[in-house]
C-alpha cells in the first residue's frame, strides 16, 4: 500500500491569501516538504468559483476553468493560473510528492442567467422529504453557459433540469418532477441538498459530464488522487462507478478520500460498505475526540481517546486529521483543538502505524487572519511535527504495544525490527507522569527527543523501563 507510513499535508486553510501566489509558493516548497517526510500534497480546489479570486473553491462555478478564462471577474483563481497549477503539480512530482486534487461535484454556484421553472415547491429544511406550500412557477438562477470559456473542453451548458433543487432567499426549492437521491446521509431526513444548485445524479447527462470531466482532469494534470468534497450528500453508488472509471482510465491506483463529516461511526462504516472500500474517509470522530480532550483538560479520559473512531475500526480506510479548513476558528464546523493539545494529537496520528495522517497547513505554518470583527492567531507546531515526521520514518516498526490503561497517562511502544530501532511514546493531560512500558529491547538506552525530559532511561533485563513525561506534554523516547 503506497500510503504505508506516508503523510500528506493539506496545503491551504480557509483564509489563505488570495494574492494568486499560492501555486508558486507551494511549488517552491515541494522539495523541502519531501525532505521533512511528507509524501503527498493535498491541493485546494483549482476550479473557478462563483467568488472569483475571493473564492476558496468550494463555491464551484466552472470545473473546466482552472484559472484560464476570464470569468467571475478574473482569469486566475484565488490560488493562481492554470499554468501555475500545472507547474506546482509537476514540481511536486519531481520532488517525489504525490498530488491530490480537491474535487467538488455536489453543486454549482454563480449561475449566469435566471430561468422560469414550472411547478417548484419549497422544501422543509429540517425534513427534506416534506414540502411547504403549493407548487408554483418561479424564476431561479439555474442556467450556466460559461460565456468566458464557451465550448472549450466541453460544450455542455447546465440548465435547471440538471439539478434537483436550489436555494435562494433562504428557501430550498425542489425543481419540477425531481426527487432527492437515496443512499445519502440521513441528517434532515435526507441530506441530498447542501447548497447552490444541487446536481441531479439521476440525470444521465450529469453523470456523463462528471465522468468526462474526471478523465479530462486526469489527462490534463496527472494528479495521483482525489479529495472528494461533500460525499455524504451524493449517493454512494455514483462514486463506486466514478472511481472505477477514473482508475481504469488512468491505468493506475488513484488514491481517494471522501469528506463525510459525521461523528457517528455507524454512518462512516455504512458509506465505506456502500462504496465497497473504493475510498478512504476522514476520521471526523477522532477529530472530535481531540477537540473534546483539548477543551476538557484533566477531566477527559485519555484512555478512551480512540474509542468510536474510524482508525480504531478500519485503519486501512482512514485518513486521520487534527484540524482542517472547516474546523478552524470562524468556520462552519468550528471545533478547534486547543493549541496545548495539538502536539499530543499529532503524536497520535503521526507516531502510530494505523491510518493515513494528514497535517493541516495552519498547524504547520501557523495562521493569522481577521473575519467578522475577530482577529485569529493559530500557532505553528512545525518544530514538533517535523520531529514526529522524522520519528515516523525511523521508529514506527515492529510490534506495537499499547498502554491506554489510565485516565490521564497513556502511551505505546514500537519494538523495531532488524533495520529499525525501538521507540516509546508517552503523554498526559494532567501533571507529570511515569509509566512502565515494554519495548522488547533489554538493556537499551532511550532519550526523549522532545527535550521535555532531560535524563536518559534504560530498560531492564526484560525490556521494561519507567518512561516519563511532563504535565500536559508528550515525550518521544527513541533508542540510542
Amino acid at each position: 500500500m503506497e500510503q504505508l507510513r506516508g503523510t500528506m499535508i493539506q496545503s491551504f486553510h480557509w483564509y489563505t491569501a488570495n494574492d494568486g501566489n499560492f501555486w508558486n509558493i507551494w511549488s517552491d516548497r515541494a522539495s523541502a516538504l519531501q525532505a521533512k517526510g511528507f509524501t503527498a500534497l493535498w491541493l485546494p480546489p483549482a476550479c473557478k468559483g462563483m467568488g472569483g479570486v475571493n473564492d476558496v473553491g468550494y463555491g464551484v462555478y466552472d470545473l473546466f476553468d482552472c484559472g484560464e478564462f476570464h470569468q467571475k471577474g478574473s482569469l486566475r483563481t484565488k490560488y493562481g493560473s492554470k499554468t501555475e497549477y500545472q507547474n506546482c503539480i509537476d514540481k511536486a512530482h519531481r520532488a517525489g510528492l504525490q498530488t491530490y486534487a480537491d474535487v467538488v461535484l455536489n453543486h454549482k454556484m454563480g449561475a449566469d442567467h435566471p430561468q422560469w421553472v414550472h411547478d417548484v415547491v419549497v422544501v422543509d429544511p429540517h425534513d427534506r422529504n416534506r414540502t411547504r406550500g403549493d407548487y408554483h412557477d418561479k424564476q431561479l438562477w439555474t442556467s450556466y453557459t460559461f460565456p468566458g470559456r464557451g465550448d472549450t473542453y466541453s460544450s455542455m451548458k447546465w440548465e435547471w433540469w440538471h439539478f434537483d433543487a436550489t436555494k435562494e432567499y433562504g428557501n430550498i426549492y425542489k425543481l419540477k418532477d425531481k426527487h432527492f437521491e437515496t443512499h445519502v446521509d440521513h441528517e434532515n431526513v435526507n441530506y441530498d441538498f447542501l447548497m447552490g444548485c444541487d446536481l441531479d445524479f439521476d440525470h444521465a447527462q450529469v453523470r456523463g459530464e462528471a465522468h468526462y470531466w474526471g478523465k479530462w482532469y486526469l489527462d490534463t494534470f496527472q494528479v495521483d488522487g482525489f479529495r472528494i468534497d461533500a460525499v455524504k450528500h451524493i449517493r454512494s453508488i455514483f462514486f463506486k462507478h466514478w472511481l472505477d472509471d477514473m482508475r481504469h482510465h488512468a491505468q493506475r491506483d488513484l488514491f481517494a478520500v471522501g469528506e463525510y463529516w459525521s461523528s457517528d461511526i455507524t454512518r462512516l462504516r455504512r458509506y465505506i460498505d456502500q462504496t465497497e472500500g473504493r475510498m478512504h474517509l476522514f476520521d471526523a470522530p477522532l477529530h472530535h475526540n481531540f477537540h473534546r480532550a483539548s477543551k476538557s483538560g484533566r477531566h477527559y479520559d485519555m484512555g478512551a481517546i480512540l474509542n468510536g473512531t474510524l482508525v480504531n475500526e478500519n485503519p486501512g480506510r482512514t485518513v486521520t486529521i487534527v484540524e482542517n479548513h472547516d474546523t478552524q476558528p470562524l468556520q462552519s464546523l468550528e471545533s478547534l483543538v486547543e493549541s496545548w493539545f495539538k502536539p499530543l494529537a499529532y503524536a497520535i496520528i503521526l507516531l502510530r502505524d494505523t491510518g493515513y495522517p494528514c497535517v493541516f497547513a495552519a498547524d504547520y505554518d501557523g495562521a493569522h487572519y481577521r473575519d467578522r470583527g475577530y482577529e485569529i492567531w493559530m500557532d505553528s507546531h512545525r518544530w514538533m511535527i517535523d520531529l514526529f515526521l522524522d520519528a515516523r520514518q525511523k521508529y514506527t516498526f515492529g510490534r506495537r504495544r499499547d498502554y491506554f490503561d489510565h485516565r490521564h497517562l497513556i502511551g505505546w511502544t514500537f519494538q523495531g525490527d532488524a533495520q529499525h530501532k525501538s521507540m516509546a511514546v508517552l503523554m498526559t493531560n494532567d501533571g507529570d507522569g511515569t509509566k512502565w512500558m515494554e519495548t522488547g529491547k533489554p538493556h537499551a538506552t532511550y532519550r526523549d527527543i522532545t527535550g521535555h525530559v532531560g535524563a536518559a532511561v534504560q530498560t531492564n533485563e526484560w525490556g521494561w523501563a519507567p518512561f516519563e513525561t511532563r504535565g500536559g506534554k508528550v515525550s518521544v523516547w527513541v533508542e540510542m
